[in-house]
């Protein structure tokens, strides 16, 4: 069961709306299903929309931000716990050891750093979470389609592309979730 879903997205909030919205979506799905949000703690762009929507879904939600993004990330306010680290390996281990599951919804380089040390350390046998990517218009495709390429090159295992699952839409993702309310807050 799933009691923790980890969120890699970006600080910005993309040009189409669509991007917000689903952030929005999401964080309301992690609240109604009783899921804790585990994420960056910004308040900026689809984390801050992700963030705020499961808090006023009555969601419990996790923050961890490097000191060095206090100012560009801006911490969001009423968080039920933030976490300040000193560095970005610090955000990322922390931020794993406090999930059960992993998903990232659009975003920049960061988003992509996450989301490749999450399926670097899944590959080398780290970690076994589940690994998600969700996306309004096909925002992930282009990923998919690289991820499968460098396995088809031969520079990783075949199955390289099948490490993140593309999810298609919430529907999907409050499918993997199952019941997973189990009133934790």
């Amino acid at each position: 069961m799933i009691q923790s879903l980890l969120l890699f997205c970006g600080s910005r909030p993309g040009h189409d709306p669509a991007h917000a919205e689903l952030a929005a979506g999401f964080g309301a799905l992690c609240a109604a299903r009783g899921v804790t949000m585990v994420y960056g703690g910004g308040r900026v762009g689809l984390m801050g929309v992700a963030a705020r929507a499961c808090m006023a879904g009555g969601g419990r939600v996790i923050g961890i931000i490097p000191r060095l993004l206090m100012t560009t990330e801006i911490a969001q306010d009423g968080l039920d716990e933030l976490h300040v680290v000193e560095t970005l390996h610090e955000r990322k281990a922390l931020m794993h050891r406090l999930s059960d599951a992993i998903i990232a919804l659009p975003g920049s380089i960061g988003t992509l750093d996450e989301l490749f040390e999450s399926l670097t350390w899944r590959e080398l046998g780290i970690h076994d979470k589940p690994i998600w990517v969700l996306g309004s218009n096909d925002y992930w495709e282009p990923l998919t389609a690289l991820l499968t390429h460098i396995g088809d090159a031969g520079f990783g295992p075949a199955h390289l592309g099948q490490l993140a699952e593309p999810l298609a839409d919430l529907a999907a993702l409050s499918e993997k979730l199952g019941d997973a309310h189990h009133g934790n807050r």
